[in-house]
């Protein structure tokens, strides 16, 4: 250890809390090949320049078309479905494992009261007291 703080510990150089080990790894983290970097910033054009080009297209019409207006019309039930479905859907190693699974019967349940009920409220708890009561009491 010198007086100014540097010191050779294991091969490593230190200097307070900072290690060369760990300056080492930012930099890398940086410095990544120029392809990754230039597909990063081309998707990133891409993706900034599909969003802006509907704000523009919406904004230049008077009126969206009625055959644009019906299929937009399933586009925040899809996402929804795409987000939540794999989360109640696992793959067991058979099929009554599959169709037991805590989370697909509480899923169900909550399906049934949001198509009767049409109350968001009602619907979350419904499916959050089943996911509870199938997964501490009956599958415990």
């Amino acid at each position: 250890m010198t007086g100014d703080g540097i010191a050779l510990v294991d091969g490593v150089l230190t200097h307070g809390v900072l290690t060369h080990t760990v300056l080492g790894q930012w930099r890398d983290a940086f410095e990544g090949s120029p392809d990754v970097w230039a597909a990063i910033v081309v998707i990133g054009v891409a993706t900034y320049g599909f969003r802006l080009s509907f704000i523009h297209l919406f904004g230049r019409i008077d009126e969206v078309p009625p055959s644009v207006k019906r299929t937009l019309r399933y586009v925040p039930p899809a996402v929804l479905a795409a987000l939540v479905f794999p989360d109640f859907v696992t793959l067991e190693p058979s099929v009554v494992a599959t169709l037991a699974d805590e989370r697909l019967i509480a899923g169900a349940a909550a399906g049934a009261v949001a198509w009767r009920t049409e109350n968001v409220f009602a619907t979350i708890t419904v499916g959050m007291i089943a996911l509870w009561l199938f997964r501490f009491v009956v599958f415990a």
